[in-house]
């Protein structure tokens, strides 16, 4: 008897969202097993890659590893963009309004949508545009970029609970596409999709962000969390959370240290010009790999890896063929033998052999009175910071952590990886 491959059973399927208009309209979803397993289910779109543009010059503020692709360009987002499609082969592109940042430049709404017009027009591709996440600046800049682009079904985003109604109802009177932002959490993900259909967003107008951790900490709960949310829309017939999902990862990536960091200031973590691209393709497909339809990227090598990992798990091949990070500045040679410290050879004397042990007394029955005491030590143990936080609130925690599927540990995260206190998350989750 031939040995048959135990599958999977799905009773889900992911919908299918379109962003752009015309011959560049873009198709994501439609999967209906889990990510890559094109063994078990259909992958009709494969993920796609779209490219970062900033909408001012940021040349200052980025390593040189990011500026030198670009530095022709960065000046102009309009030319920027164009770069990324014709050279660079970008699915989509999306705009960062960094510029209309309230604790930065702070530029208008008006300034905004003109800059977002002007990069439509240079592309054919999808453009996603991608605020501060500042709820009322990003309300503003967003409506006002729709009401110009009308009809090019434009992706506008991070869409938030507070800023919803504005954006999801400019969105829907301009003929827009939604992308539905929540903080790491399945349920909420899942509660700011019910309040756009509410609106009248439809299902197919919406492209979820989980919200996007880098390397480290951050990515490991991101993952996880994707993959609740595909496993309830594939395994768990979840329909509001059969949709796309997106995940802002160039952004993340290049803004920690170490990604910036040069050969003289961290000489063992390798080519400071590689080690970022590395680090972006590397959480690129780590999100793949959790279900993302969509990943943002910034440097061209890192694009170039992914895609071929794309590709690697679609149709198979060797990813030893594939070619090494391409070098745009010169090797810097590190001497780590020299950095090294000296081995320390001086294990001290050698231990006397042990003496034999005496016997020890044996020992008395503890009396009653110090169990007692025992017994009350452990009641007065310290309860756990979400049982007090719900006793505070009045909140039945157990009932509340069967509904929403989580544990006490899921709370505590969130509230650290947000910046919130803990009776703030159980307010969130329906407490």
């Amino acid at each position: 008897m031939a040995f048959e491959i135990p599958k999977q059973p799905y009773s889900g399927e992911i919908g299918v969202t379109t962003v752009g208009t015309g011959d560049g309209a873009v198709k994501l979803g439609g999967e209906t097993a889990y990510p890559f397993h094109i063994f078990e289910g259909k992958m009709p779109n494969s993920p796609k890659i779209a490219m970062e543009v900033w909408d001012y010059d940021p040349s200052k503020e980025w390593p040189a590893a990011a500026v030198e692709p670009f530095k022709d360009v960065i000046s102009s987002p309009e030319k920027w963009a164009k770069k990324c499609v014709d050279e660079y082969g970008a699915d989509m592109i999306v705009l960062q309004l960094k510029s209309t940042d309230p604790n930065g430049m702070d530029r208008g709404p008006d300034e905004a949508a003109e800059v977002a017009k002007k990069v439509a027009e240079a592309v054919k591709v999808p453009l996603l545009l991608w605020g501060t996440a500042n709820n009322d600046k990003d309300e503003e800049v967003l409506k006002k970029i729709s009401e110009a682009n009308e009809g090019k079904n434009l992706a506008l985003g991070p869409v938030e609970e507070a800023n919803h109604k504005g954006v999801g109802a400019s969105a829907l009177g301009y003929n827009h596409t939604v992308i539905a932002s929540s903080p790491i959490d399945v349920n909420l993900a899942k509660q700011l999709n019910i309040l756009l259909e509410n609106l009248g967003v439809k299902q197919n107008k919406i492209i979820v962000d989980p919200t996007t951790g880098g390397l480290g900490y951050g990515l490991e709960y991101s993952y996880s969390v994707m993959e609740r949310i595909r496993m309830a829309a594939l395994t768990q017939e979840d329909e509001k959370l059969q949709v796309p999902m997106i995940n802002n990862v160039g952004n993340e990536v290049w803004k920690c240290k170490e990604a910036g960091q040069s050969t003289e200031e961290a000489p063992t973590l390798g080519d400071p010009e590689k080690r970022p691209v590395l680090m972006e393709a590397v959480a690129a497909v780590c999100f793949l790999m959790a279900g993302s339809d969509v990943v943002i990227l910034r440097h061209p090598e890192s694009v170039r890896l992914t895609r071929t990992f794309i590709d690697l798990m679609i149709n198979g091949g060797l990813a030893s063929d594939v070619q090494e990070i391409s070098k745009n500045e010169e090797a810097q040679e590190v001497d780590l033998i020299a950095l090294s410290p000296e081995p320390n050879l001086d294990f001290g004397e050698p231990e006397a052999a042990a003496k034999p042990k005496a016997a020890k007394p044996e020992k008395k029955e503890a009396a009653p009175a110090k169990e007692e005491k025992k017994e009350e030590a452990k009641k007065e143990a310290p309860k756990d910071p979400v049982d007090i936080a719900a006793e505070k609130l009045g909140i039945d925690l157990e009932a509340l952590l069967k509904k929403r599927d989580a544990d006490r540990e899921d709370i505590k995260h969130t509230a650290e990886a947000h910046g919130l206190s803990i009776e703030d998350v159980l307010k969130k989750l329906g407490g």
